[in-house]
């Protein structure tokens, strides 16, 4: 039989103090027959405490659990045999664990081997930790009996009195006695929404908290002294789980262990490895045949289950879960997919729209037509010889389907569109905070980090060594210059790291262009760009990914170094560093094409090298926003695809796998413990820990980038995001409900620095847009054409316009094509796209008045739409109200009624008051008419008469 030792605190008021009682039959001494007898008259004491999620006496609820690494020795087990064959001979067999904070031991039969250094400290500070806890307040329980070998849990739960103490210092607003009624819409909106609700019946979850809500309680922040306003008939379920667990965190993190002059807190103890993990308890199983309802199991029916993609979000049933923090962040990632979906329907529009037209656009006929005979400049020396411009057909009527006069407009909607999406957000995050009781909720600020008291400590030791006096210490901006210089050294390295990769693939598009141009096959030379443009993004590709869990680790590093002082500063900067390398990683590719491709290139016979041997990369006849597009829509689904859903996927359930390995490896030395059923916290310490919700905002924010930067060049990229968002929501919720620890709790009012980044990135795609339609696609060229050159107002030579000529005579030494004869006649005169002064000319191959007018109607078309979509988008942001009026009358409702209960509870104090002296003067009056003694003993019988309201 296994020795089991259990910690659990007798309450205050019995005995005085807190004692930890240990208790072991082996220990105490029962004899095999009596244990026999015990056990056949007793429960399942599993079974009794609901399998870890009660203590043994099954009444008092697991709120959290401290988990910590133990050596067992062999001597326990052989003692344990011995105990079990010679009953009566041995009394104790193993060393009892010493009293929290007391260091106490009790005598021993046998000693146990001798621990190291840091094993004896780590108990030390585990005993003083737990009976501060004990201290506190909280009642703890040890389980080291369990199926995972060298492993403890100390389950702590939180008494009523601890619950409401700290509800009130974390002024947690809890829902009174007092109910009012919502308001309600009347007329018309009230037949519409009736209808909608009908409507949408199908696709809400079947989950009571979703349901619309016509009463709702009053809520205020709890008060001791105000009980009596609170419904506290349910005292086990007045705090739910999630608060529990958030009160329990907040104790374990003001609580501190001192010896040795160290104060540390939980997560500093953490960080030493004196637990090793720390965590709340998942409601109950989520699968199986006799599962109790629970949360979790609903959550896992009705929200993390790919059948129910279609299905609206239980967004407060998951805040009452897992808190107001993950909750805002599933409800912006709804609002955010469901706004998708309008701009998907435009721009599949817009698509159809260049399907639609691509045979009716003048200039890819024009383009096509062979009968045009217009023979192209060589696009590499000597290994490339002259091509015809239909050869470049397909390339060109693909370009319209994105080039089109449509495209503009769907910049200006999506603009638009993304200034609506904030404005809506915001809307729905003060329903939200109405609805979750955080109007008034204030954040204060943090508990310091371990890392920063550890800092703090080391300074203050080093001043103390030198004998110098010193105040309470802090880390200063010269403590922390070395980390700021290595944070802005290192960033600097890695975006210059990143253009160096970018250059790298240039260079091997390049050199790849002329080695397949060497081929003798013409569908090879007919196919030389589409196989360079896809395999160069390929490689861009791979390269992201990498890079981007590159940059990720590196970015939690140099924020490491910094040592913020607090949880949040350390999230915020973490979140800046990872996404200016994230947003550098993956958008300098496509910035390449979009914005330098082309153009920088010379012109035939004047060409600009890189290295004295590479000639810089061309744009198709067609322009470059056909490739733009490509690299575009590969990296964008291959992010999607491979990183966050593969990696989401596979990398947790691989991890899952590796513990499973392990847990297996060490059941087989113990068939015992295997046989046994698992405890609640046993499970939940073999899931993944929680890490934050950081590389969750940081894919959608990227992706967010996606459809709004270049969103000119690809259309269809709100229908891909879209199709991403719906498995990631229900992705997400999966992980969240089945692959990790239940996280802790946290309340929160807006989703912080990500709104300012989505603003900036709203505001930056207008940019960018402008910049893509005026210089990238040919839109601007074709409008200066058709109102300047064109001599029957149609699009009719629109391509002959846009091209130069170049005598091949002047060619430089070396450049010429090998073969000039491979068209099968010889060449003169060759065209190039770029506005020049023909060979003929005077001023030969200078730059023509034709490339100023376009170049001053692309930056006036810049100018323009730059402006106007600023100024329509703010308009949208000025007419929207931030707070929806319907909101901003119940809030007031709400404080009205507020003081209407307190006023009538003044009024209740006061009419008291006067009944009691009412009572006092009536009984002064009885005492002086029936007792005629009371004027010679007016200190006697007349102060008792007088005491009776002095007693109540």
């Amino acid at each position: 039989m296994r020795v089991n030792k259990k910690y659990s605190c007798l309450p205050a008021e019995e005995t005085g103090i807190h004692i930890i009682n240990i208790r072991a039959i082996e220990d105490i001494g029962y004899d095999q027959h009596e244990s026999t007898l015990l056990n056949s008259l007793s429960k399942n004491p599993d079974a009794d405490c609901k399998y870890g999620l009660y203590f043994r006496d099954g009444k008092r609820k697991v709120d959290y659990i401290l988990v910590y690494h133990y050596k067992k020795s062999s001597a326990g087990k052989t003692l344990a045999r011995r105990a079990q064959q010679n009953d009566s001979s041995v009394r104790s067999t193993k060393q009892d664990q010493p009293l929290p904070g007391k260091g106490v031991q009790l005598e021993m039969g046998e000693s146990e081997p001798h621990m190291d250094y840091h094993e004896d400290d780590k108990r030390f500070r585990r005993e003083e930790y737990e009976g501060n806890l004990v201290e506190a307040g909280l009642e703890l329980e040890r389980d080291e009996d369990t199926k995972i070998h060298g492993i403890g849990f100390v389950k702590i739960h939180a008494p009523w009195n601890v619950l409401c103490r700290e509800a009130e210092f974390l002024k947690l607003k809890m829902p009174t006695k007092k109910m009012y009624q919502i308001n309600q819409t009347h007329g018309l909106l009230k037949k519409i929404n009736s209808v909608i609700q009908k409507i949408t019946e199908p696709i809400q979850p079947k989950v009571a908290e979703h349901k619309p809500q016509t009463v709702k309680r009053l809520s205020y922040p709890f008060s001791r002294e105000k009980q009596h306003l609170f419904d506290l008939s349910d005292k086990d379920s007045f705090f739910d789980s999630k608060t529990r667990s958030t009160i329990v965190y907040e104790i374990l993190k003001r609580t501190t262990c001192t010896k040795a002059k160290y104060s540390m807190g939980i997560t500093s103890l953490l960080a030493n490895g004196v637990y090793s993990a720390a965590y709340p308890l998942h409601d109950g199983d989520y699968e199986g045949e006799n599962v109790e309802p629970n949360d979790r199991k609903l959550l896992c029916e009705e929200w993390a289950s790919y059948g129910v993609f279609y299905k609206y979000q239980p967004i407060d049933l998951v805040r009452k879960y897992f808190g107001e923090k993950i909750g805002l962040y599933f409800a912006w990632l709804g609002v955010y997919t469901q706004m998708l979906i309008p701009a998907s329907i435009v721009g599949i529009i817009v698509f159809l729209y260049g399907c639609a037209t691509v045979d009716e656009n003048i200039p890819s006929m024009e383009m096509c037509d062979q009968r045009n005979n217009i023979t192209m400049c060589p696009l590499c020396d000597k290994t490339c010889s002259y091509w015809k411009m239909s050869s470049a057909c397909a390339t060109a009527r693909a370009s319209h389907l994105f080039d089109n006069p449509a495209t503009v407009f769907f910049s200006v909607f999506m603009a638009l569109w993304a200034a609506t999406f904030m404005e809506h957000w915001k809307r729905k995050q003060m329903r939200l905070n109405y609805r979750w009781d955080l109007t008034g909720f204030e954040e204060e600020e943090d508990h310091p980090r371990a890392e920063y008291e550890a800092k703090v400590l080391e300074k203050s030791l080093r001043k103390e060594h030198k004998h110098k006096e010193t105040d309470k210490e802090k880390l200063t901006w010269k403590d922390r210059f070395p980390a700021y210089l290595t944070n802005f050294v290192g960033i600097i390295f890695m975006v210059g790291l990143t253009f160096a990769i970018v250059f790298g693939v240039i260079i091997y598009r390049i050199s790849t262009a002329a080695a397949l141009a060497i081929s003798s096959t013409p569908s090879g030379r007919s196919s030389v760009r589409v196989t360079v443009t896809a395999t160069a993004v390929i490689i861009n590709l791979v390269v992201i990914i990498i890079l981007d869990e590159v940059y990720g680790c590196i970015a939690r590093w140099l924020t490491q170094i910094e040592v913020p002082k607090t949880d949040k500063n350390f999230e915020e900067r973490l979140i800046f560093k990872a996404f200016l390398l994230k947003f550098v990683n993956a958008y300098t590719p496509i910035f390449y094409v979009a914005f330098f491709k082309g153009r920088f290139v010379g012109r035939p016979g004047d060409y600009v090298y890189i290295f004295h041997s590479f000639r810089m990369e061309e744009c198709a006849p067609g322009g470059c926003l056909m490739e733009l597009c490509i690299q575009l829509s590969i990296i964008m689904l291959g992010k999607q695809l491979i990183q966050n859903n593969l990696f989401e996927i596979g990398i947790p359930k691989m991890k899952k796998f590796i513990r499973y390995l392990k847990l297996k490896r060490r059941r087989s030395l113990d068939h015992e413990e295997h046989m046994k059923k698992k405890q609640r916290y046993e499970v939940d310490y073999n899931l993944e820990p929680f890490a934050g919700l950081t590389p969750e905002y940081m894919e959608m924010i990227i992706q967010f980038g996606f459809v709004t930067l270049f969103v000119a060049s690809f259309p269809l990229a709100p229908l891909f995001a879209l199709l991403n968002n719906i498995i990631e929501i229900r992705l997400d919720a999966k992980k969240f409900v089945t692959e990790l620890r239940r996280p802790v709790a946290v309340r929160a009012k807006d989703i912080g620095i990500w709104y300012n980044i989505l603003r900036g990135i709203g505001k930056l795609a207008v940019i960018i847009n402008a910049f893509v339609i005026s210089f990238t696609s040919d839109f601007i060229p074709r409008l200066v054409y058709l109102y300047m050159y064109s001599e029957n107002g149609t699009m009719h030579g629109f391509v002959n316009h846009t091209l130069s000529s170049f005598n091949v005579s002047d060619f430089q030494a070396g450049t010429a094509p090998n073969d000039p004869l491979d068209l099968g006649y010889e060449v003169q005169i060759c065209r190039y796209k770029d506005y020049r002064e023909p060979p003929w000319s005077e001023n030969k191959y200078d730059i023509s008045k034709d490339f100023w007018a376009v170049l001053a109607a692309r930056l006036a078309f810049v100018i323009v739409f730059q402006n106007l979509v600023m100024f329509m988008s703010e308009f949208v942001d000025w007419i929207i109200p931030d707070i929806p009026k319907d909101i901003s009358q119940q809030i007031h409702k709400e404080k009205v009624l507020m003081v209407e209960v307190f006023m009538r509870e003044e009024q209740g104090k006061l009419q008291m008051l006067e009944t009691w002296k009412d009572k006092d003067k009536k009984k002064g009056e009885n005492c002086n008419n029936h007792s005629p003694r009371l004027s010679r003993s007016r200190s006697g019988s007349l102060s008792s008469c007088h005491s009776y309201p002095l007693d109540v």
